[in-house]
């Protein structure tokens, strides 16, 4: 079951915030990265900081899995495109792409500057795009492919407390890009879908949003988001990673052009009357 022997995967976002080896609240990406490989995938992982990718390859190796790594923008299309042939270069083809780089960046429609509003645009809808552009004519050659889009519930719903208008609209145009790019490549044998986080428990939320959103007060944070959620806690990078490796699975062979929401019901939860 949920067997990746033989195949090889492209992961972006592959590192964590925070570089300690030792460190027990992880990425999505280092989570996803760590989980494919441990189902027998090659995996090559990219960040746009090197030594956070290095950090993952060396749980993946101590481990006795395969993982090379690089430091890509994947803002910057010939270096994606450049990491891209490495990957097919080092490991033969690429088989399942996971596109997880993003971010957030607070302000409305009047506060944010044009800068931020760019710049999220290209964290989270170009970063996918360009992965995507590189990786599918790969996946062509042998006729399959899975591709996996990381978005999130602020593509679903918008916070009354906190807006960050270009989140929200860059992780609810994922879903548009999905299933476009289901649809058109879908006779090629190559699939698409997305994983929907809700409020998880990642380094993310240790490493800045502690700072940025929580006062410095880590705990106080903790139990805000924790509150939040039906089940009294927020999930974690490996609920993320166990959604990512079902979608790149052979068992999801029928499964394209869809969403994943792994948020504990806090969507179900949002919109119930």
């Amino acid at each position: 079951m949920l067997d990746l022997n033989g195949k090889v995967a492209f992961v972006t976002g592959a590192g964590s915030v925070g570089d300690d080896p030792d460190a027990t609240v992880w990425g999505n990406g280092k989570a996803t990265a760590v989980l494919l490989a441990r189902q027998g995938a090659k995996v090559f992982g990219v960040d746009l900081r090197k030594e956070a990718a290095d950090v993952t390859q060396a749980i993946i190796e101590k481990e006795g899995g395969i993982c090379a790594t690089a430091g890509v923008d994947m803002t910057n299309a010939s270096n994606v495109e450049s990491a891209v042939a490495e990957c097919v270069s080092k490991f033969g083809g690429i088989d399942i792409l996971v596109n997880n780089v993003g971010g957030s960046a607070p302000g409305s429609a009047v506060t944010m500057c044009e800068e931020v509003w760019d710049t999220q645009v290209a964290h989270n809808l170009k970063t996918a795009f360009l992965g995507s552009k590189y990786v599918i004519p790969i996946m062509e050659q042998k006729s399959k492919g899975s591709i996996i889009n990381i978005a999130s519930i602020a593509g679903l719903r918008m916070s009354a407390d906190r807006a960050h208008i270009a989140y929200s609209t860059t992780k609810l145009g994922l879903f548009a890009f999905t299933k476009s790019t289901a649809i058109t490549f879908a006779k090629q044998g190559i699939r698409c879908n997305t994983v929907v986080p809700g409020l998880m428990h990642t380094a993310l939320v240790e490493h800045r949003l502690a700072k940025t959103i929580g006062a410095n007060d880590l705990q106080g944070l903790i139990d805000r988001r924790n509150a939040q959620c039906p089940s009294g806690k927020m999930g974690n990078a490996w609920d993320v990673a166990h959604a990512v490796l079902f979608l790149a699975s052979d068992e999801a062979g029928y499964v394209s052009g869809t969403e994943i929401i792994v948020d504990g019901a806090l969507t179900a939860a949002s919109s119930s009357v």
